[in-house]
């Protein structure tokens, strides 16, 4: 009986996939790349606990052991790149996260659709601009005559070349990071909002709230879901920059504050040559944000009835 309830089930099994196929099509394309290009490549990350030598490929390599991570937390440099990435990602948690947020709520008190509409498009559009053009954009505005110093000088601020300067560093980086992802960052919560229900307005208006009121005690109500799960993945990548930015936007002149752990990997590891200890610190700040994502979502399970899994 319980061969002919395996076959059975195995029967109705490829039933479904038959029934299902063109579902399973659309599927696949993506499956293969999530396969191809982040899970095959997972046994590189043995080179982290090796002495790589290309001739003898990442298998035949000799063991190191923990020689690579020892050498990134013996580095003189360590600490300081250590505070500047974490400082940085901080930051941006502090300032980034509830800036759309924010932006959504006021937003969706707009009552004039047009206007609406016309910010809406005005602040998506600078998402959809490359790194480089907006490392371009914050260069520009920074410069001797650019509009920082220009505004600056009507305090009578004398103009300097911000960027040369490590203090203003995390300043213009999580501004512009900001300004670039403040609209497309709100449409998840404008969805939320839309999501909630309509009879609750209607019964706070009839029972005299006022428009912040409705606000604390109908809108948030709805996005602190949304927020949540946000908050929660944000806090997987709090010591993963936008690196291409960094390195963009940093010169000699400013590492005291701009140099974080993927450019100094990057010149140290990638540059250098030395692939292990490159792949040895990606594996480490892996682990810590898979510790940093479990812990946030624990946490969240216990003080609300809201988290990933």
């Amino acid at each position: 009986m319980k061969l002919n309830g395996n076959v059975v089930s195995k029967n109705s099994f490829w039933r479904r996939c038959i029934k299902q196929r063109y579902l399973i099509m659309m599927v696949l394309p993506g499956f293969v790349l999530m396969l191809v290009f982040k899970y095959f490549p997972m046994y590189g990350i043995l080179i982290a606990f090796k002495d790589f030598n290309a001739m003898d490929g990442i298998l035949r390599s000799p063991w190191a052991g923990l020689k690579h991570f020892q050498a990134f937390f013996d580095s003189p440099m360590s600490w300081r790149i250590i505070k500047n990435t974490l400082l940085l990602g901080l930051y941006s948690l502090i300032f980034g996260f509830p800036a759309p947020i924010v932006f959504a709520l006021l937003l969706n008190e707009l009552r004039i659709t047009l206007f609406k509409r016309a910010v809406q498009t005005i602040t998506y559009f600078p998402h959809f601009l490359s790194t480089v053009i907006i490392v371009g954009f914050v260069h520009e505005f920074a410069s001797m005559d650019g509009i920082i110093n220009h505004v600056m000088g009507w305090f009578g601020v004398d103009p300097v070349p911000l960027l040369n300067f490590s203090a203003n560093f995390r300043s213009l980086f999580i501004g512009s990071s900001i300004w670039q992802e403040l609209g497309w960052g709100a449409i998840i919560y404008l969805a939320a909002i839309t999501g909630a229900d309509s009879a609750l307005y209607e019964a706070a208006v009839i029972d005299g709230a006022n428009r912040w009121q409705r606000i604390r005690y109908v809108t948030w109500p709805a996005i602190v879901p949304a927020t949540t799960v946000m908050l929660i993945m944000k806090l997987g990548s709090i010591l993963s920059t936008d690196f291409q930015k960094v390195l963009l936007m940093y010169n000699p002149n400013i590492y005291e504050t701009a140099d974080v752990i993927e450019t100094y990997v990057y010149r140290l590891g990638i540059m250098g040559t030395q692939y292990e200890y490159s792949s040895a610190v990606g594996l480490m700040l892996s682990l810590i944000a898979f510790v940093l994502i479990t812990s946030g979502n624990y946490i969240s399970k216990k003080v609300s009835e809201n988290s990933l899994w």
